[in-house]
Formats: structure tokens, C-alpha cells, sequence
């Protein structure tokens, strides 16, 4: 049974024509967007909108332009901002609705270029893990920010001075190639498996004060293979892709965890690099550290997707077609 189509008609208000050109977008290009995202009609005449379509999107785009709008008044909306406020549409609550009811700061991880927000109640869960346990373990689809905003929380607290350095571990998964027949030090060898991380670093501190900082040792790349032995203190750890661990690997890292240090895992266990009889240290580990007191398990689903709109629905397809999908 069809639905006839709702009118919504409202005013943003105060009119103010350099915003509502932020909002719109060149040629009204962010309108069109949340058109097609949302299946509805938006028309317009200076600050007066009128939204066409079933009632429960023309709502949804209402909200969608009312948020934007008030958020032009702040900062430029870009095609980004506009994907992100659909986003956080199916996020409950939303990260705007928070900020709404005068709780800004619990979205927020302050960095020396700017604060990074949490998007989403899932985010938001995953940063208070962060804050109040010592080890946390973001799991999910790629796109959700799990390995961002372990780096942003890293990088607050180098500069609140509550751990001495930041470590990043990742495990170096081969892809035909071996890691001694490859050029350069130690070092160089493994960047390429830490450029996600690095280009995090760089965005939030900026490139000359990585390199200081990595070059003191203040930053430091520990490929996973060569921390036996090693009893890390007063870090924050993240150990990234933890979904290529091995169950003596994620064993060995956990056990790492040196006096005034945290430590975040990431990973994906539905993206699994290991050899076919290997089975992931990531995965077991949810079965074995549940309940544990200190350790906090945030996982992430398709809808916390914060890349491109098509990243999105790329891991909903694959987690339609998952013959045996994962909890």
C-alpha cells in the first residue's frame, strides 16, 4: 500500500543569505544530495524550504537542513559535512543530538590542530573506552574510525603529558614478498604498513613535529614480531589490522602492557590476511577477555561508516552475502 506524498514547509531562520548559500552548495548541489539520499523533493525560495515526499524522510530532511544550517554559522559545509549529517541520521543518538543538549565536550578529543569529534553513539562509547580503561579493542568495518580516533586520543594525551610516548604496532602481513628482501631499514620496511596511522599523525600534529618526535623516539613504529620480550610503561599503544595476529601474537602484545600505559587494538575480522589454517588472534580474543574488568570492547557495524556513501553500502553487501556473519 502506497503512501501519498507529505508537503513540509518551514523558514530557516534567521535569514541570512551567506549561510543558506553554504547550505545549498554551488548549484545547489547539497540539496540534490539529500534528495537522493533521502528520496524526497526539496524546494526553495530564499530562507522559506519546502520539503516533498513521504513523511518520514521530508522529517529527516528537515532536521538535515535545519543542523546544516546552523552549523554554516561556525564553519564552511562541504560536500563532507553534508555526507556526515545524512550519516549520523542512522546513529542514535546522533552525534548533533548530544552536542544539542549541551554536552559538546564528551564528543571531542582536543589535538594541537583542532578537536576530532565523535560521530554516532558507537563513536562516542568507543572514546569513553578509551578514556576510562586501560585496554580497549575497537572491532568493525572498514570506514568507522576506529584506528582515527585511537590516534587522536593518543596524541591528546603525549600532550597532557600522561604517557611519556606513542607506540604503533601493526603486524606486517606478506603479500608474496618478504620483509628482508625489501629496501631500507628496518623502519622504511615497515612505514608502508603504517601509513594509515602516519597520515593520522600528521593530520592532527602536522609533519615537521612527527618527524621530531619519531626521530626522538617520542613516536616509535614497533613492528609487532619484535616486541617479545619488551614490557612497554607510561605509552599509549595502538595495535592496528589486529585481525592478523596470530593467538600467540595478540597473547604475546597484551602481555606488553607496561605500569601508566593504554593500549587500543583494531581490526576487522571480517578482512583476514592470515594463512587459511591460521586462525585470527583478534577474534579469539573476543571470546576470551568479554567481562574482564579493565577491558572494553566496542564493536562497530556498517552503519557507524564514516567514508564515502559507497563504502557504506559496499560492507552492507558483503554482510548480506557473509555466509556465516560475524556477531
Amino acid at each position: 500500500m502506497s503512501t501519498a506524498p507529505a508537503e513540509c514547509e518551514f523558514l530557516l531562520e534567521p535569514a541570512d543569505n551567506v549561510r543558506l548559500v553554504e547550505l545549498c552548495g554551488p548549484l545547489d548541489a547539497h540539496l540534490r544530495t539529500i534528495e537522493a539520499r533521502l528520496g524526497v523533493e526539496i524546494r526553495r525560495r530564499g530562507n522559506r524550504f519546502q520539503i516533498v515526499g513521504a513523511a518520514s524522510p521530508a522529517k529527516r530532511a528537515e532536521s538535515v537542513l535545519q543542523s546544516l544550517y546552523a552549523r554554516a554559522q561556525r564553519e564552511p559545509v562541504d560536500p563532507e559535512r553534508v555526507h556526515f549529517a545524512l550519516q549520523e541520521l542512522d546513529m542514535e543518538p546522533s552525534a548533533s543530538d548530544i552536542e544539542a543538549k549541551g554536552a559538546p565536550d564528551v564528543l571531542k578529543v582536543r589535538t594541537a590542530r583542532g578537536a576530532v569529534r565523535a560521530r554516532g553513539a558507537n563513536q562516542l562509547a568507543y572514546l569513553n573506552h578509551v578514556h576510562t580503561h586501560d585496554l580497549t579493542f575497537g572491532i568493525g568495518p572498514a570506514g568507522t574510525g576506529k584506528t582515527y580516533l585511537a590516534v587522536a586520543c593518543a596524541v591528546e594525551a603525549l600532550q597532557e603529558e600522561r604517557v611519556r610516548r606513542i607506540v604503533l604496532v601493526r603486524p606486517a602481513v606478506e603479500a608474496g614478498e618478504r620483509l628482508g628482501f625489501l629496501p631500507g631499514d628496518l623502519s622504511q620496511k615497515v612505514d608502508p604498513y603504517l601509513r594509515p596511522m602516519y597520515d593520522a599523525l600528521y593530520e592532527m600534529m602536522g609533519f615537521e613535529r612527527v618527524a621530531k618526535l619519531i626521530e626522538r623516539n617520542v613516536i616509535e613504529v614497533a613492528p609487532l614480531a619484535f616486541m617479545r620480550g619488551r614490557s612497554l610503561s607510561d605509552s599509549f599503544i595502538i595495535l592496528d589490522e589486529a585481525q592478523n595476529t596470530t593467538n600467540e601474537q595478540m597473547k604475546m602484545f597484551l602481555t606488553r602492557i607496561g605500569f601508566g600505559s593504554k593500549a587500543v587494538v583494531t581490526g576487522d575480522i571480517t578482512q583476514t590476511d592470515l594463512p587459511t589454517m591460521k586462525q585470527s588472534g583478534l577474534r579469539t580474543v573476543i571470546d576470551i577477555l568479554r567481562g574482564v574488568r579493565g577491558i572494553a570492547f566496542t564493536m562497530f557495524n556498517s552503519r557507524d561508516v564514516v567514508r564515502h556513501p559507497l563504502v557504506q553500502r559496499i560492507v552492507q553487501a558483503y554482510e548480506a552475502n557473509a555466509p556465516d556473519a560475524a556477531p
